[in-house]
């Protein structure tokens, strides 16, 4: 018989296993070693309640901003060589002594035992109190002696006014339950946070440090997310046990994450090593904290340069959104109102630069309802998107958005009110340009999905069957067509009430400007399917759009100007290559229905390496 090989220690070592059938949530009511507080307490509760809130009131009234927590302890367990006093009632009275500089620790709490003790026995003789500084609580669980954790969580606060007690009382019902749940795996579970500080807070945080050198039959990515899991469900249920309110927040550790967090000096773990308290540790927390005290945990050089190259790239960041906001969304904010005043005055949706045409000739000299420096506003706005869009600005100032975003607003809500006078110069025909203009709408956004040549009667079927079920325009826009379409008929049977007219109108306004949008969404998204994006040279880049049969090539997207033409072969590859002017590139832009889905051929490879006469890198989304 073969003899069989005798395991090592470490061998032995149980490997963490999570069951399948294992429960997200915890069976109802405490874990051992935390019982409810028996019948005799709640009795000396209920007969003492007066005797304690005076009892209260005059330590307050004297250590008001110093008291964090006043508790009712439990009975203490009877010594075999001593007996207890049955009538002895403990009380904890918890002192914040982080301000205190003129006494000794042992100086304070003998001069507060000594006029506490007084206020106690002139109520009742059986008043024992104890006072414990917040400074000796963190001592106590920096020494490892929990057994002061636990006497707490079974107390009953009288006063607690930051959630200190029970913050610890939901800590430990949590941390038992975890502790039985993983046992020796939980190495550290520590207190952080606000709230364990001493200064207030609106939630409770604590981190559980779990031991995954030993895991062998999953991935640890796979194991930090069924722990998450896990202990998280159980930081709810913890929460419903103690009916503690705060928010209960529980983060989950593995080691190795968190010591290669402490290597690359990860702000949050050094924070928690400086500030937390550890309500259960198995030896690794304190001496971590104990060697950052001691400056030996220092970040490496890696860590130094990562995060001084972060706050570059941020500082990027915020430069790019704040050109963002002016390149695209600032601009369309004013762009799309002064379409939609187009489109209800009656002309179809126009484009970007014809708009501010059209804005002028008709509205401002035309119909006289619009002043001319609101049409300079859209024209300042559009120049600025056009100056960030070539490259030709890199960067903007908070004082110059402050600037446009303010003429955008006075520019808004002239248009508004623009809105109600182009309203009340066309009432007579409103009803009927307002109806020719939702179905013409209606129509081409289903021509664009591949629906063309619906036809009124088939167009609420349609609307219902591509528009609504497919494109996910929300149901009621359904029954604002029909709404719009019930008012042209009371119009044209003379039977619409002004009421009623204009009531249409607002549902048509609301219709048409929802359509637009989509068709633009969508559009937007086509555009992006079509296009290709290659680096070259320098960190260059330059994009490929293909509209039917034809590709546009940007060589640089920071100069758009630099534009080629060509026509897509069968193959791929590009012929008939000749420059292309903007003005062209964006009036076939507008008018293309058909952008075609941008696709890789190796032909197209050469073709575009030739044209930019070096090696090209493509992007991939």
């Amino acid at each position: 018989m073969a003899k069989k090989q005798q395991k090592t220690k470490k061998e032995e070592k149980k490997e963490i296993e999570l069951p399948k059938d294992l429960p997200l949530t915890m069976p109802p009511g405490l874990p051992q070693g935390l019982p409810k507080l028996t019948k005799e307490m709640e009795e000396k509760m209920e007969n003492m309640k007066k005797k304690m809130e005076d009892f209260k009131k005059q330590v307050l009234s004297k250590f008001d901003k110093y008291v964090v927590g006043i508790a009712l302890m439990p009975p203490e367990k009877p010594q075999q060589s001593e007996k207890t006093d049955p009538n002895k009632i403990n009380i904890l009275i918890l002192v914040d002594d982080t301000d205190s500089q003129k006494m000794t620790k042992n100086e304070l709490i003998s001069r507060l035992s000594h006029i506490i003790d007084d206020m106690a026995t002139k109520i009742d003789k059986n008043f024992c109190p104890e006072v414990m500084l917040t400074s000796e609580l963190k001592e106590a669980c920096y020494d490892a002696k929990y057994e002061i954790l636990k006497i707490i969580s079974m107390s009953a606060p009288i006063y607690d006014p930051s959630d200190l007690l029970a913050a610890i009382k939901i800590s430990e019902v949590h941390k038992s339950m975890t502790i039985k749940k993983f046992e020796k795996y939980i190495i550290s579970y520590v207190a952080a946070g606000s709230l364990f500080r001493g200064e207030k807070s609106n939630d409770i945080d604590v981190y559980v440090i779990v031991d995954d050198t030993d895991v062998k039959k999953m991935s640890r990515a796979e194991l930090k997310d069924k722990l998450r899991a896990i202990i998280l469900s159980m930081g709810f249920e913890a929460s419903k046990i103690t009916g503690v309110k705060k928010q209960f927040h529980v983060q989950t550790y593995i080691l190795t994450d968190f010591w290669e967090n402490i290597k690359e000096a990860n702000p949050v773990i050094f924070t928690l090593l400086r500030d937390g308290v550890p309500l259960y540790d198995r030896g690794v927390f304190m001496p971590w904290k104990l060697l950052l005290q001691m400056g030996r945990i220092k970040p490496s050089p890696e860590a130094i340069d990562m995060n001084m190259d972060l706050g570059e790239r941020l500082l990027t960041r915020i430069k790019h959104k704040m050109l963002s906001v002016v390149g695209e969304d600032l601009y369309y904010a004013v762009l799309n109102p002064a379409q939609a005043a187009l489109m209800l005055y009656g002309i179809p949706p126009p484009t970007p630069k014809e708009t501010i045409k059209l804005l002028e000739e008709i509205f401002v000299k035309k119909e006289k309802l619009l002043e001319k420096k609101y049409v300079d506003i859209l024209v300042n706005i559009r120049k600025a998107y056009k100056d960030i869009e070539h490259g030709n600005v890199k960067e903007v100032t908070g004082t110059q958005i402050d600037k446009l975003l303010k003429d955008a607003q006075d520019y808004l809500k002239r248009i508004k009110k623009m809105f109600d006078q182009i309203e009340e110069k066309t009432q007579k025909e409103s009803i009927v340009e307002m109806y020719n203009t939702c179905i013409t709408i209606t129509k081409d956004l289903l021509a664009e999905i591949g629906e063309k040549g619906v036809t009124d009667a088939k167009l609420e079927a349609k609307f219902k069957e591509v528009l609504i079920e497919k494109e996910r325009i929300p149901e009621n826009y359904l029954k604002l067509l029909k709404s719009i379409k019930k008012a042209k008929k009371d119009f044209e049977t003379g039977k619409l009430k002004k009421q009623e007219a204009n009531k249409a109108k607002k549902d048509a306004r609301l219709f048409i400007k929802t359509l637009v949008e989509h068709m633009q969404r969508r559009r937007a998204l086509e555009l992006e399917r079509s296009k290709i994006r290659f680096k070259y040279s320098d960190n260059k880049m330059g994009e490929i759009l293909f509209l039917g049969d034809e590709a546009f090539i940007i060589k640089n997207i920071e100069k758009r100007e630099d534009l080629l033409r060509a026509k897509v072969s069968t193959d791929g590859s590009f012929e008939d290559v000749r420059p292309c002017k903007l003005e062209s590139f964006e009036k076939k832009l507008v008018g293309e229905n058909n952008p075609q889905k941008a696709s890789l051929k190796e032909k197209m490879f050469e073709s575009l390496n030739k044209l930019i006469g070096e090696e090209v890198e493509i992007l991939l989304h």
